[in-house]
């Protein structure tokens, strides 16, 4: 038997493909991959349980890339150990529709598991997995079958550390006991602005002690006592580990190792070729001889994996059909095949009662309705259950019941949303969020990645306008929904009563590629009459809600709390050439075919006013320049919702005004 290459040759292959790869684009970071390619050899060579050959393997190990900035580790690794990435696609490092761009891109790269590079998320991801695996195997595991059984395993760097998510996400892993969760963090004190020690001097050890986890610290370019840490974290079952990995950042280059200089910068041709005689790496740029790829190849250790895991599930399968059959539809993301009759009829069933609720409470009148067939449903709220009404009649929190179906976040928004983006990448769950629309702040750029991942996560929003009342304008939304509805691949839902809720929530299950945005009122609103057409067509996003009397003459559009007003002018009125339309998605609406747009708002029809206790310059796209907007331009004031609706001027009044104004011309 030949002698095997010795580890550190293993690992010097991710490092010349990264600064090769860096080189040639003249754009990345060598320097993470340079310093974490002990770790990663470790880690992926001994211990990563993973198939090339099919990626998405239900029972996979997940790897996430906290600081994605480093993406040349993960495609070097990727490349050396079979996956569908080729020399090519390195080569075309951070390029135009490239398998390989700047930072790791979830369904760009086969084997990526979440889109990373907002430094935390990634970490605040690998939280989410590592929930989602423990809850899965809970629900479905049975004696002598752990059909679900893997871990997650991070990779973090300052950064990470530093941004606020991590406490929070961090926190909560702690406190739930995340015991397959393992976290190597590469401590090389070196930022993009130099040595860190001016502006992050935590002691990280006690920090994480603090949260319940693990920590170890060892030297991140001993490969005996990276494998022995993790073993120790693969021992620790009930507590989260975090292995402090003391690393050299560029390490291999003489001149920038540990320096600033190698973070995000190409090394230079001779500062490669000196890496390169210090390496003792003889081959030229993008060359692996057979002997480095034979040593990482994991095709056939992965199918063998794979294999002996299918054969285990062929036997559950025998002994528990039903759970099999269940376990396999919730991987897939697909619905309850009855899930269309019991959503449809409880729809019907809303608009019969005619309840006057406010659309909060019509929500979770709609998750009651629908849990029960869709034990999937993983909500969750930061802090706020009693006031986002996200609790429901099954809910079983996980600090209580492991199998559970409810998580309480805490006061964590932007870590709670994150998370949820890992449970829906891991699969098996279709994740729910909540807070106060205000808070969705907290979360921003969680909800953009959301959509960015096209991930069927269903943020909920409450308290959606001044309609909220005496908590005053730090509470009180007024751009938000303009940043929700501009963001690319999200829909943002605000019904004006319980039938247009309960569709929101039925569409947002239904969609498996889109994240959508459901957005409540804390007051009551009336129920509106409609038909089986106009139910039908709620769906679409916007519809005719009142139809004119005579020739059309001008359009009223309207969504959520405001839709009561538009009626209310609409009857004042009595309806004379006067056409409500309610748009509760106008991302929806706008995706519906030119004949049916014409069908609801004619383009000859010029005389329109949108009104919507929100900022206006969303709906001029709707009402043209010549239309007119009632709404807010301001922030809001503390007092009752009636006062201030009348104080802004979000009137029946102001509609009829507007209207009739227009109408004159």
């Amino acid at each position: 038997m030949p002698t095997p290459i010795h580890e550190r040759k293993l690992a010097n292959a991710i490092r010349v493909l990264a600064f090769d790869a860096v080189q040639k684009a003249n754009s990345g970071h060598p320097g993470a991959p340079m310093g974490m390619a002990d770790i990663a050899e470790v880690v992926w060579r001994k211990f990563l349980k993973h198939n090339p050959v099919d990626p998405n393997w239900a029972n996979r190990d997940r790897f996430v890339l906290s600081n994605g900035h480093g993406s040349m580790l993960l495609y070097a690794l990727l490349h050396l150990t079979g996956y569908e990435l080729s020399l090519d696609d390195l080569k075309n490092f951070r390029q135009l529709h490239s398998k390989t761009p700047g930072h790791p891109e979830y369904g760009y790269t086969a084997g990526v598991e979440t889109t990373t590079g907002p430094l935390g998320q990634g970490l605040a991801n690998a939280v989410g997995f590592a929930i989602a695996e423990k809850t899965l195997a809970q629900q479905f595991n049975r004696a002598g079958h752990e059909i679900i059984n893997h871990h997650t395993y991070v990779f973090l760097g300052d950064g990470c550390l530093m941004e606020g998510i991590s406490h929070e996400v961090c926190s909560l892993a702690g406190t739930l006991g995340l015991g397959k969760l393992i976290a190597y963090y590469d401590d090389n004190g070196i930022s993009i602005d130099g040595e860190v020690e001016g502006w992050f001097s935590d002691d990280t050890q006690k920090r994480f002690e603090a949260y319940g986890w693990q920590v170890q610290k060892i030297d991140g370019h001993d490969t005996d006592a990276i494998t022995q840490a993790t073993i120790n974290a693969l021992n620790e079952t009930s507590k989260p580990s975090l292995i402090m990995c003391k690393t050299v950042i560029g390490a291999g280059s003489p001149n920038k190792q540990g320096k600033e200089e190698s973070h995000g910068s190409p090394l230079g041709a001779d500062e490669i070729k000196l890496t390169r005689e210090t390496l003792a790496w003889v081959d030229d740029a993008f060359v692996i001889n057979q002997e480095i790829y034979d040593a990482w190849d994991n095709k056939a250790k992965g199918q063998a994996l794979q294999g002996n895991w299918q054969a285990d599930f062929d036997n559950y399968k025998k002994q528990h059909p039903m759970l099999a059959d269940e376990l396999l539809r919730r991987l897939n993301g697909d619905l309850p095949a009855d899930f269309d009759k019991v959503a449809y009829d409880f729809i019907k069933d809303c608009q019969s009662k005619g309840e006057s609720v406010a659309s909060r409470k019509a929500s979770q009148n709609t998750i009651n309705a629908l849990q029960p067939l869709m034990p999937e449903l993983l909500g969750g709220s930061a802090d706020l259950a009693g006031s986002n009404l996200t609790w429901f009649h099954n809910a079983k929190a996980l600090e209580h019941d492991p199998a559970g179906n409810y998580i309480h976040y805490g006061v964590r928004e932007f870590g709670m949303t994150a998370i949820a983006n890992g449970i829906a990448l891991h699969g098996g769950f279709i994740p729910y969020v909540a807070t106060f629309l205000m808070f969705m702040e907290y979360a921003r750029n969680a909800v953009r990645m959301s959509a960015l991942m096209k991930q069927r996560v269903i943020h909920v929003y409450t308290h959606d306008s001044i309609g909220l009342g005496e908590d005053g304008p730090t509470h009180q939304p007024v751009e938000q929904l303009t940043a929700l509805r501009s963001t690319p691949n999200l829909h943002t839902w605000r019904p004006c009563d319980t039938v247009e809720s309960a569709v929101a929530w039925v569409e947002a299950l239904k969609t498996k590629t889109t994240p959508s945005a459901l957005i409540f009122s804390r007051q009551n609103l009336a129920c509106q009459s409609r038909d089986d057409d106009q139910i039908a067509n709620i769906a679409k996003g916007g519809y005719i809600l009142a139809k004119e009397k005579g020739e059309l003459k001008a359009i009223i559009i309207a969504t959520g709390s405001e839709v009561e007003i538009a009626m209310n002018a609409f009857n004042s009125l009595d309806g004379q050439g006067i056409r409500v339309v309610s748009m509760p998605c106008a991302e929806v609406f706008i995706n519906q075919d030119n004949d049916y747009r014409e069908s609801v708002l004619p383009s000859n029809i010029r005389a329109r006013v949108a009104i919507e206790a929100s900022h206006t310059d969303f709906w001029y796209k709707f009402v043209g320049l010549d239309g007119k907007v009632i709404g807010m331009t301001t922030f809001g004031e503390s007092a009752p919702a009636k006062q201030l609706f009348n104080h802004f001027g979000i009137t029946a009044e102001a509609v009829i005004q507007a209207v009739t104004s227009l109408i004159k011309g």
